[in-house]
């Protein structure tokens, strides 16, 4: 079965518009684990402009699913993760002024770098999973460079799905099996929806994990957080 890992960040920022600690991001993260969800995905940038690092520290002695920590592998995420130590880590090409992430490595350019950053996290017995787009030679050098997992960025399939669901989808299908065949494990992630997911679901099945957060937070605005997560489970049934 596909997991739904919840991406928790937007309940962050919107904690950190008045400060304090309303939303609670540490127990809206177990009320996700209550409600179904399998995993939680936290993504702390440098500014801390929603996950804050203490944050992570925070939620991991009290999260009972997989905790996956995304980010840009600068020094002190490294430090951070290698702490923390998740069950996952998701290495991000991220800028430190980008609003949210726009694009899967270059793993091919980048193969030194992560395959060194890759033998740092398998020391701590973390698994890495690497964003790339969804692109055969991309996913071929994420192997190179010792990933067990990729996570196909999805957005292209998300932005095209309205017009041409069979189009998009079209170049996930063939870096999934491509990922398949190296024997590498397959997340998904970035503007997964209510609307896209079940159809990703159905021409992917083998996915192992969907990372979803800022539709699903929006999706819980109206539905509520419980009836929110168990409808994005029912789209990986």
């Amino acid at each position: 079965m596909t997991k739904l890992s919840v991406n928790i960040n937007k309940v962050a920022t919107i904690r950190n518009a008045r400060g304090g600690n309303n939303p609670d991001v540490l127990q809206v993260a177990l009320d996700c684990e209550r409600f179904g969800a399998q995993g939680i995905t936290v993504h702390p940038r440098p500014d801390e402009r929603h996950i804050r690092y203490k944050d992570v520290y925070d939620l991991k002695p009290r999260l009972t699913t997989e905790f996956n920590i995304e980010g840009q592998p600068c020094e002190s995420f490294v430090d951070l993760v290698c702490k923390v130590q998740p069950t996952q880590v998701t290495l991000v090409p991220d800028a430190p002024n980008q609003i949210t992430s726009n694009a899967g490595w270059d793993t091919k350019q980048n193969l030194s770098f992560l395959t060194d950053v890759t033998d740092v996290f398998h020391s701590r017995g973390i698994r890495v999973s690497i964003f790339v787009a969804a692109d055969e030679e991309m996913v071929a050098y994420a192997a190179k460079a010792g990933a067990d997992r990729v996570e196909l960025y999805t957005e292209p399939y998300a932005s095209m799905y309205a017009k041409d669901r069979e189009a998009a989808i079209a170049p996930f299908v063939v870096a999934a099996e491509k990922a398949k065949s190296l024997g590498l494990g397959l997340n998904a992630g970035h503007d997964l929806s209510l609307e896209n997911l079940a159809f990703m679901h159905e021409r992917i099945p083998f996915i192992d994990e969907v990372s979803i957060g800022h539709a699903l937070i929006c999706d819980a605005l109206y539905l509520g957080l419980e009836t929110t997560i168990q409808r994005y489970l029912n789209c990986l049934k």
